[in-house]
C-alpha cells in the first residue's frame, strides 16, 4: 500500500506557535473558549551557542542525576514538596487540577478599563493571541472583541496559567484578541526604594530647555518597525566567515563630538540640531543561518 503523502503546512498553521492552553473566557453569563498561541517569534531573533569542553570542543551535556540511582529519564521523575529538611511528599499534577473548580479554570474578566489604567511596569513580557476554539465560539468573540474596540476598552482579569495563578490584560488587536501577562503590584519593587537620595529639585532654566527639547523630538506617528536587529546581522557574518576559515575585521569607529560636559550647553546644542529623521539602517547580506545544533 502506497504511503499517503503528508499534506505542507498552511501559512496560516505555520505562523501559528500554539501555547498549548485552551480555556473558556467568561464575564457576568458570557462565556466562549479560546486557545492561545504565541504573540512573540524569536525564531528569527536568537542566535543560540552551546557550551564546549576547550581542549576538544566536545558538547557539555546536562544530565538529571539521582545520588542514588544515577542518570534517571525523564519519565521518571516527580514533583516532591520539601516538607522539612531532606523529606518531601510526592504532589501529582491531577491533584494540583483538582483544586480548581470549572470557573477557576476558566479565563474569568472582572473589569473592562480604559487603556492608559495599567502601567507597563505591570507588564511581565509573555504575551499570546486568543483565538475562538470551535465554530460555537466564533460569534461571542467576535461581538465581544467588536464591543471593546467600539468602547475603546481593555479587559483585566484572572487565569490559571502555567500552573499557577495570572493576571492578564486582553485588548483587541487588529482583529483578534491579544493577552500579556501582568505582575502582581507586591511583586513589583516601589521606586522610592530605589530613588533613595536622588537629586529632585530641577533649575528652572534647564527645566524649560529640556521641555520643548523634548516637544522639538516628539512624533505622535513613530514607526516602531524601523528598528531591526542590526547586532545580530553582524554576529552571522561573523559566524559565517570562521565557517570559512577567515577573520572578519571589525568596522571604524566613526569619531564621536566631544562630549558637553555643561547641560544647559548640551540641551542648548541640542535644540540647534533637527531630530534625526526615522530610518531603517542599511541591510547587508545575511549569510544563511546556522543550524541550532551546530
Amino acid at each position: 500500500m502506497a504511503k499517503r503523502k503528508k499534506k505542507p503546512a498552511s501559512s496560516t498553521s505555520a505562523a501559528r506557535t500554539r501555547f498549548g492552553w485552551k480555556g473558556n473566557v467568561s464575564f457576568g453569563l458570557v462565556t466562549f473558549a479560546v486557545e492561545a498561541f504565541n504573540a512573540l517569534d524569536r525564531s528569527e531573533g536568537d542566535i543560540h551557542f552551546n557550551q564546549l569542553h576547550e581542549k576538544c570542543h566536545s558538547r557539555i551535556r546536562y544530565q538529571k542525576v539521582c545520588p542514588v540511582h544515577g542518570p534517571v529519564e525523564s519519565d521518571e521523575i516527580v514533583s516532591g514538596y520539601e516538607h522539612r529538611k531532606g523529606k518531601y511528599i510526592e504532589i501529582d499534577p491531577e491533584e494540583l487540577s483538582a483544586l480548581r473548580t470549572e470557573r477557576e479554570r476558566a479565563l474569568t474578566i472582572d473589569a473592562f478599563v480604559s487603556p492608559e489604567t495599567v502601567d507597563p511596569l505591570y507588564f511581565d513580557g509573555r504575551m499570546y493571541y486568543l483565538l475562538p476554539a470551535g465554530t460555537g465560539a466564533e460569534e461571542s468573540y467576535a461581538v465581544i472583541m467588536n464591543a471593546m474596540e467600539q468602547e475603546k476598552r481593555y479587559a483585566v482579569g484572572r487565569v490559571v496559567f502555567s500552573g499557577k495563578d495570572q493576571i492578564v490584560l486582553i485588548r483587541p488587536v487588529e482583529g483578534v484578541l491579544h493577552m500579556a501577562m501582568l505582575n502582581f503590584h507586591a511583586e513589583i519593587r516601589p521606586a522610592a526604594k530605589i530613588a533613595v537620595g536622588l537629586k529632585s529639585r530641577v533649575d528652572s532654566r534647564q527645566a524649560k530647555l529640556a521641555r520643548t527639547l523634548v516637544r522639538e523630538w516628539s512624533d505622535d506617528d513613530f514607526d516602531f518597525s524601523q528598528y531591526e536587529d542590526t547586532y545580530r546581522e553582524k554576529v552571522q557574518e561573523l559566524i559565517a566567515a570562521k565557517v570559512k576559515g577567515q577573520k572578519l575585521v571589525a568596522p571604524e569607529e566613526e569619531e564621536d563630538e566631544p562630549a558637553t560636559i555643561n547641560l544647559m550647553d548640551a540641551l542648548k546644542k541640542s535644540l540647534k540640531q533637527t531630530r534625526p529623521a526615522a530610518k531603517r539602517p542599511a541591510k547587508s547580506k545575511s549569510p544563511k543561518r546556522p543550524s541550532r545544533s551546530a
